[in-house]
């Protein structure tokens, strides 16, 4: 794998703020150490399980909003930096984690609810360590597909009834296609009844 870092905001203050803060070189470890750790969650030690993909580039852009990944680029905002009053090393750290799983991911040919996708990219920042203090907690959320935090709570629950194979099988599964009954074929339990069951174990 190789990978690359553009900074074309770096003229402003978000972007002057990634180069003191984060850095091209800290960028380029995290996302090498990404990709390592998207793999094994994914359970993919087989290059034939994975995307193929040869090369991730990520830009610092002038841009609302946080970040987004398309095809092989994640792009992340300069203005979400430098507006950051937290520890924003280790936040964009966890949004690297979530966009990269993105790349990674397969989302069954675009069936997969987009709740459902952008859960996952959160199960993996939450693995990795990197779940922010303002994240919901363990059984809030009203749907189980609501996504980001509360869905991928939802799913570390499910991956617990698996001993942790849960979210890698859901994954090979959505490789080429989506069901809600893959929910039922790997834990024998309906989506519904899974989230019902989660809510019930916190009272919530």
């Amino acid at each position: 794998m190789e990978y690359s870092v553009t900074n074309t905001a770096a003229d402003t203050p978000g972007g002057a703020k990634f180069e003191t803060d984060i850095g091209g070189e800290y960028s380029l470890e995290t996302l090498d150490a990404a990709t390592t750790f998207i793999w094994g969650i994914f359970q993919q030690d087989n290059p034939s399980d994975r995307k193929s993909i040869d090369r991730v580039n990520l830009f610092i852009d002038d841009m609302d909003g946080v970040a987004y990944a398309v095809n092989d680029e994640i792009h992340v905002s300069a203005r979400y930096i430098g507006g950051y009053s937290g520890d924003v090393k280790i936040e964009i750290t966890g949004v690297l984690y979530h966009e990269m799983t993105h790349i990674w991911q397969w989302n069954g040919n675009g069936q997969a609810p987009g709740g459902l996708i952008e859960g996952i990219a959160d199960f993996v920042r939450l693995k990795a360590g990197y779940a922010p203090s303002h994240w919901v907690a363990p059984g809030q959320g009203d749907r189980w597909d609501q996504g980001y935090d509360v869905t991928a709570r939802f799913l570390d629950y499910c991956d617990e009834l698996s001993s942790g194979t849960f979210v890698a099988e859901l994954n090979k599964k959505m490789r080429d296609g989506y069901s809600d009954g893959f929910f039922e074929d790997l834990l024998g339990k309906s989506v519904d009844t899974l989230w019902m069951d989660y809510k019930a174990r916190y009272n919530n």
